[in-house]
């Protein structure tokens, strides 16, 4: 006898029943749109039984390439997610193990939660060169929550770092928190970075759909990373503030960071096809790669999208809006959920400590990057 549950933050899953010895399993939809694949439950059941699962909408999810080679994330204490091998057949995605403990927890990627976020922010604004925004509210009525860190000056770089657009991708703010651990330190590198540039961080655009476990959209079904070009406080009030805030305060290096179902890789996303793409915003995008080459063992550059042609770029897309409205560097930053197959960890896959390093590695790229900003 096994009991299901998803009735937590970012909870997701529907229990159909029990069938052959298997419990069968359906991802929810996002509210108000079909998007799905993010899913968060736990098991409860006699310690040392075999418990077989089986989600048998996989085939029917977002993006199908997601699944194949791709591992469970499991954890018995909330804390160290573990990965346990799965398979699909097209249809479903099946997934065995023998419980070690009575409660297990399954996750499609280990979760950052809203308390954690919190926690994050709390930490964050003790800092002397911090201070904590609220730009607006969500449609749920979450604080839309943005860190400054250092002081204004006339010739200091504005910074922007956005994460989660997509609440499922909860990677990013993993990334996030190990960015600030490091930007908030005593290192030399952290130092400078505060002295040097001004920085504009939104660790979770979409808090109400990481609560609500959704993987793509906020709670009126809107992508966010498709309204950049005009959000409304109705649908998308996390950009429509987020940008309006962009706009007062200009920038001069936008990274956006997200989590891709299907690339086992860690790669960035360009603004090739932009209307205002110029050879000053190539030669920051290739110092970029150069450069986190050269500062993480974690990237790479052979594998990503496919580069936009000459002005067929789409334009309602964050980093793409970000780049063309502001004519410098916006990159999106792209992790895996599955495993880096580049250096693969067979028990952890790729996970949230290995987000946090990227933080802190990507941190020496901008600090690289800065004398090559030419300020308007």
């Amino acid at each position: 006898m096994f009991t299901v549950n998803s009735n937590f933050d970012s909870g997701n899953i529907h229990f159909v029943g029990e069938s052959n010895n298997e419990l069968q399993l359906e991802i929810r939809n996002d509210r108000y749109s079909e998007y799905f694949q993010w899913f968060h439950f736990s098991v409860t059941g006699e310690q040392g039984s075999t418990l077989r699962c089986c989600i048998r909408n996989a085939g029917q999810a977002a993006y199908l390439e997601g699944w194949p080679d791709y591992r469970v994330c499991f954890s018995y204490d909330r804390k160290t997610w573990h990965r346990l091998d799965a398979s699909f057949d097209g249809s479903n995605l099946r997934f065995d193990t023998k419980l070690s403990a009575n409660t297990i927890w399954f996750a499609y990627f280990e979760p950052f939660s809203y308390e954690q976020h919190l926690a994050l922010i709390a930490k964050a604004q003790q800092h002397e060169d911090v201070s904590h925004q609220v730009l607006g509210q969500t449609l749920d009525g979450r604080p839309i929550d943005l860190l400054k860190i250092g002081q204004d000056a006339k010739n200091k770089p504005v910074i922007w770092v956005t994460a989660r657009q997509h609440p499922g991708e909860s990677m990013a703010e993993h990334l996030i928190e190990g960015l600030l651990d490091e930007l908030l330190g005593q290192s030399e590198l952290a130092t400078q970075l505060r002295a040097q540039a001004v920085f504009y961080i939104v660790p979770n655009m979409n808090p109400d759909g990481s609560v609500r476990g959704h993987l793509r959209t906020n709670a009126a079904g809107m992508n966010l990373n498709r309204e950049w070009q005009s959000p409304s406080i109705e649908k998308s009030p996390e950009v429509f503030w987020v940008r309006a805030k962009m706009l007062a305060e200009g920038g001069d290096m936008f990274l956006d960071i997200h989590g891709d179902e299907a690339l086992p890789y860690n790669f960035v996303a360009a603004s090739e096809g932009v209307a205002n793409y110029s050879p000053y915003m190539a030669k920051l995008e290739n110092a970029f790669r150069d450069s986190l080459l050269k500062r993480s063992d974690q990237f790479q550059v052979q594998y990503g999208y496919d580069v936009d042609a000459p002005g067929e770029a789409n334009h309602t897309v964050g980093s793409n809006w970000m780049g063309n409205q502001f004519k410098t560097l916006a990159l999106t930053l792209e992790m895996p959920f599955k495993d880096n197959a580049n250096a693969p960890s067979p028990e952890f896959g790729w996970n949230g400590d290995r987000s946090q390093q990227l933080g802190k590695d990507m941190l020496a790229t901008v600090l690289d990057l800065l004398p090559l900003i030419e300020r308007g």
